[in-house]
């Protein structure tokens, strides 16, 4: 309640309010840590969609256009966007391709010539960046992107609500791959894409394709679709205005006794966007500073974390995770030696019906016992239902730059259709579902702060890394089970992987169990060898919005590696195997990899332990 009462005019007015909380909380060493990056931000009129058959002109909420909607709703107006899209206008035929699928693709090229078309796109099913490179590969120029209501819980209606959405993959676009420091090198990126993207509501999607408001039949939700009769015409008008502005990280560092240059980050973000993302913020700001007041106390009675603690909220996540983007380019190096994992709290009470975890396999373990433990509402928090799949938030370049274990506790609403996947990627506005609503006793709250410190004080303080090396084989095997690409070399090479990953298992994993066996120098190495698990399985290449960590599956529908399905897919597309072939051969290194990486370590440890002898 207290965050929420800020006065947000930018992010770094907030990140200072938040670095000030900390350090009067005891935290010895925060930062603010600011970067200068390229935003797109809302013009000074809001985007326009123009029905040319009849001349309406709707604002993205549905609304007409006109100056007393305009002041009504300003800032809802203005931040109803998909940040770097192109810019300008655009008069096309409106062409529905549902959910943009490969099958949706191929269905709608059959029967017309989509150039300089405009596509009107639900999202939900599959990555945004995703849907969006295969329509600009197709020829489309503008797209209406909406949310169907049949994808969304029925506790929530945002019919008439617009959103926005970022078409940048991570970073600051100015400095692809390098953080944006005094002096370094800004390319000219006013857009990363040449379609024209703009989200409208579910409302207007209705209105374009002449439906009747009520598509809710007797507790039966009708998907919606354009009638195959009767051509629409619309003009898009997109004004978003690129310019840099400055984003702020706050840092704060409690130093380990044993293990300082191990680092185990807690990521939360602040939002400098006035009303857009909701109140997430406050509740994974929330969580994080009360976590810091409950360890400080500790801290003041004597106690020391193993393992360095970094705490971080972040700033720019909505427009790409960028203030996480460029700090941990800036610290690359640093980064790669010294991280053990991430714990993520973005948007960490989103709904209120079932307690959702996620992480990567070699932590899907610990996170399922934790949660166990000490879940306060048992009804939603079922058996251990750990996966492995993608998420958003700032956990992203940990995940697939440094191959980093990441775990993150979430409550959600229960998914209301299979399409439901990625509809999380729209930001609406912050009045369309309160954190109170949501959670009035803040119970929830209480919960992810209890599986969030426990699972951050075990990777911490535990003298072995709690990380499961066979758990990571066994994704491996399952991932490949089913599969449409039948390979033999792949299967051999996940089978020798899953064999080594026993091995090491049993083997190595005594000192965790046997104070006796843990000589400082061989608890070192195990932990070295630990923590670099999931680097092996980091792919050179991944198609826009597919993870480059080959560990986590596209969400809970799919089993296989999300580089494979999309590599099949691809085929359909192109009649080419070529791109399947590539991506055989990365996953097959990739696990080639991770086996000769276990089999060097124990290779090590039979070495000093023979020279000890």
């Amino acid at each position: 309640r207290d965050l929420l009462q800020f006065p947000r005019e930018d992010d770094v007015d907030i990140a200072m309010e938040i670095l000030v909380q900390w350090t009067s909380q005891g935290l010895e060493d925060v930062r603010l840590v600011n970067y200068s990056v390229l935003l797109d931000l809302p013009g000074s009129s809001s985007n326009t969609v123009t029905l040319k058959n009849s001349g309406e002109c709707f604002y993205p909420s549905g609304q007409q256009c006109n100056r007393e909607t305009k002041t009504l709703h300003n800032q809802d107006l203005l931040y109803s966007y998909a940040a770097y899209s192109a810019k300008g206008t655009l008069e096309g035929e409106l062409v529905d391709i549902q959910y943009g699928t490969v099958e949706d693709l191929i269905r709608i090229q059959a029967i017309t010539n989509v150039t300089k078309k405009i596509a009107l796109l639900k999202l939900g099913q599959s990555p945004l960046l995703y849907k969006l490179s295969l329509l600009e590969d197709a020829g489309f120029g503008g797209v209406l992107l909406y949310v169907d209501p049949c994808d969304l819980p029925k506790t929530t209606d945002l019919t008439d609500k617009a959103f926005m959405v970022s078409l940048n993959s991570g970073g600051d676009p100015s400095t692809p791959g390098y953080a944006s420091i005094d002096g370094s090198y800004r390319q000219n990126r006013l857009n990363l894409t040449t379609l024209l993207v703009q989200p409208i509501s579910a409302m207007l999607a209705k209105k374009l394709i002449s439906l009747p408001e009520d598509t809710v039949q007797q507790d039966r939700c009708i998907p919606l679709q354009l009638p195959a009769t009767g051509k629409k015409i619309i003009s898009l008008n997109i004004q978003s205005v690129t310019t840099y502005k400055t984003v702020s990280n706050v840092i704060g560092y409690l130093k380990g006794s044993v293990f300082p240059d191990r680092y185990v980050i807690v990521g939360s973000h602040h939002n400098g966007l006035n009303t857009y993302g909701g109140q997430e913020w406050a509740s994974s700001t929330a969580i994080i500073t009360a976590f810091i007041q409950a360890l400080m106390l500790k801290v003041k009675r004597g106690w020391r974390p193993d393992r360095t603690i970094v705490f971080c909220s972040w700033g720019g996540t909505a427009f790409g995770n960028i203030g996480s983007y460029e700090w941990a380019e800036d610290l690359k190096r640093v980064l790669q030696r010294n991280v053990v994992a991430y714990v993520s709290l973005h948007n960490p009470v989103r709904g209120n019906s079932t307690l959702h975890p996620v992480a990567s396999p070699s932590l899907q373990q610990l996170a399922a016992e934790s949660q166990s433990f000490n879940c306060v509402e048992k009804s939603r928090c079922p058996g251990s239902n750990v996966s492995s799949v993608q998420i958003q938030g700032d956990s992203d370049y940990f995940i697939n730059y440094l191959g980093v274990p990441v775990t993150q506790f979430s409550y959600e609403d229960v998914k209301t259709s299979e399409n439901s996947s990625f509809v999380c990627e729209a930001l609406f506005p912050v009045h369309t579902r309160k954190t109170e609503e949501l959670d009035p006793s803040f119970s929830l709250h209480e919960t992810i702060a209890k599986l969030t410190g426990q699972v951050t004080l075990q990777i911490a303080s535990e003298p072995v890394l709690p990380f499961n090396a066979l758990d990571i084989a066994l994704e491996v095997q399952n991932s490949l089970k089913g599969n449409e690409v039948d390979i033999p070399q792949l299967l051999a090479v996940a089978s020798r992987l899953r064999d080594t990953a026993e091995l090491f298992q049993s083997d190595e994993m005594r000192p965790a169990n046997d104070p006796r066996e843990r000589a400082p120098i061989r608890v070192r190495m195990l932990n070295d060898v630990l923590q670099s698990l999931e680097k092996s399985f980091l792919v050179h290449r991944a198609p826009p919005g597919l993870y480059r960590n080959i560990l986590y599956r596209l969400d809970e529908r799919t089993s296989q590696f999300s580089v494979l399905l999309e590599a099949t897919e691809h085929c359909k597309l192109h009649q080419s195997n070529e791109t399947l072939q590539a991506a055989l051969s990365e996953v097959l290194n990739s696990i080639n990899s991770a086996q000769v990486y276990f089999k060097a370590g124990l290779d090590v440890f039979e070495t000093t332990l023979a020279g000890r002898k």
